[in-house]
């Protein structure tokens, strides 16, 4: 066959060629598979933050204030939020690194033991054994068709018209701060009593915090009246309004604590049983202590009623266990071994009662060193869960206070407290008849009648009279 012309170029190889439906009949290609970048929530998962028993029987906890904001990111082991429990303050810290997508409680609110606090979207296949999500993730809503998405953005562009104020920048940043809605518990209740949105204070404190003075200052700015001047009226009778004016004030996380613990506590029967101490030895003992020692207010009268309770505890120790009703058909009776004893404290935030443990082994000069301790820490309200949690037997005096005679109440794990009276200078008679100087104290104590009987609290009280009225009698059982 002829196959080329004149004037056409020679091909120098002339191969046959097959129909290219026939090479992919033979040969097939494979299909280009379709790649897509996924977005980070594909390489993501969602976990939850539960709040984990933090011990001493407690089942709620009251959240305080909120470290971070959903959206914020957060490293592990970083705190989440301040709370407060029957027995302290402290921060809760998070179990995973990631952002915070929802928070389930707010400020003030209670949270019951095994409630998810809080979801945190995690790196995928980072903490495989943990717990799932308290909620699951809305799936994302598919895209807009292009009609759907044009009369959207129509209705976007009208909602954000010029017409509209211009938020100046350094308030958007202040309000977009992630501590900016974040204040003290103290705040908040000022907050709250005011009625005041925390968002509508600018506030001054480190990154933005709203502060005390910022809550008053805009309180003042606020409610202040328009001036006007008011023209006397002399004859006009003074009229008084005599309706009562109210205001609802929110208790405080101690407050709070408190009065959960003592409603617990009225239901228990006590038992009252009072004496009144003469204390000269040890307020003889005291001011030599006094005069040689570097720090004189260390050694006061209460290390040695707290080193007297618990040696009068070696000989009744029932007074050192608790009562367990857990199975209310069989009550049982748990005898602790250690002498936690607890001192009452007054402080700026109220009424704590840490405990100096193991009081057996430790000699006065240590319980005085331990009182100023937790004295301190409890002035600035610096209390961990350690030294609040524990307590086998409490010691009350109030008598630093002031007042003879106090009836004190039961804390629920224990069966027995001490309330130590104001110490006073009062005429007595001595052996011979004469009239002397006698230092007295008025001891009060209350024990659990369910396990406790009067004859058992009467020979404890009268053993530890024994002790402070003859403070050298603490000499033969000190180790």
């Amino acid at each position: 066959m002829n196959i080329l012309r004149s004037g056409a170029s020679v091909p120098r190889v002339l191969r046959p060629c097959r129909p290219r439906s026939l090479l992919r009949t033979r040969f097939p290609i494979p299909p280009v598979a379709s790649r897509a970048f996924h977005a980070g929530p594909s390489l993501w998962g969602i976990k939850s933050q539960i709040l984990k028993d933090v011990g001493e029987g407690i089942t709620e906890v009251q959240i305080i204030q909120w470290y971070v904001e959903e959206g914020a990111h957060i490293e592990e082991w970083k705190p989440l939020c301040q709370y407060q429990s029957d027995k302290a303050v402290d921060d809760i810290t998070s179990r995973y690194a990631g952002v915070i997508k929802k928070l389930h409680f707010e400020a003030d609110d209670t949270v019951p033991t095994g409630q998810a606090l809080c979801d945190i979207e995690v790196e995928d296949g980072k903490y495989p054994d943990d717990h799932a999500p308290h909620e699951p993730t809305p799936e994302p809503e598919p895209p807009l068709t292009s009609p759907e998405a044009d009369i959207l953005a129509t209705a976007q562009a009208a909602e954000s018209s010029s017409i509209e104020p211009q938020v100046p920048e350094e308030i958007v940043e202040i309000l977009k701060s992630k501590h900016a809605s974040l204040a003290t518990p103290a705040v908040r209740g000022l907050l709250k009593t005011h009625k005041v949105d925390i968002l509508d204070i600018n506030g001054t404190g480190k990154e933005g915090r709203v502060l005390k003075e910022d809550v008053l200052k805009h309180v003042e700015s606020r409610d202040s009246p328009v001036s006007a001047a008011v023209t006397p009226q002399l004859t006009r009778p003074i009229t008084l309004d005599t309706r009562q004016s109210e205001s609802e004030v929110t208790l405080t996380p101690i407050q709070t604590a408190m009065f959960k613990t003592m409603t617990k506590s009225l239901s228990i029967p006590h038992l009252l049983y009072t004496d009144e101490l003469k204390v000269n030895d040890i307020a003889s003992i005291r001011k030599k202590l006094v005069s040689g020692a570097r720090d004189p207010k260390r050694i006061t009268f209460l290390p040695f009623v707290v080193k007297a309770v618990s040696l009068a505890l070696n000989q009744y120790p029932i007074l050192n266990a608790r009562v367990d009703t857990t199975d209310t058909n069989k009550p049982k009776i748990i005898m602790r071994e250690k002498h936690n004893i607890g001192i009452a404290m007054d402080t700026p935030k109220g009424l704590i009662v840490p405990n100096i443990k193991d009081v057996a082994n430790r000699s006065i000069s240590d319980i005085a060193a331990e009182i100023s301790r937790l004295s301190a820490l409890g002035k600035e309200g610096k209390l961990g869960p350690a030294d609040l949690s524990g307590g086998t037997i409490t010691v009350s005096n109030i008598g630093n206070i002031g007042g003879t005679y106090v009836a004190p109440v039961i804390v629920p794990t224990e069966v027995a407290i001490l309330g130590v009276g104001r110490m006073r200078t009062v005429p007595v008679f001595d052996d011979k008849g004469d009239v002397t100087r006698g230092e007295l104290v008025n001891f009060s104590w209350s024990a659990d009648h369910r396990v406790i009987d009067g004859a058992t609290m009467a020979r404890m009280g009268n053993r530890v009279r024994e002790l402070i009225e003859s403070p050298e009698l603490m000499l033969l059982e000190l180790r």
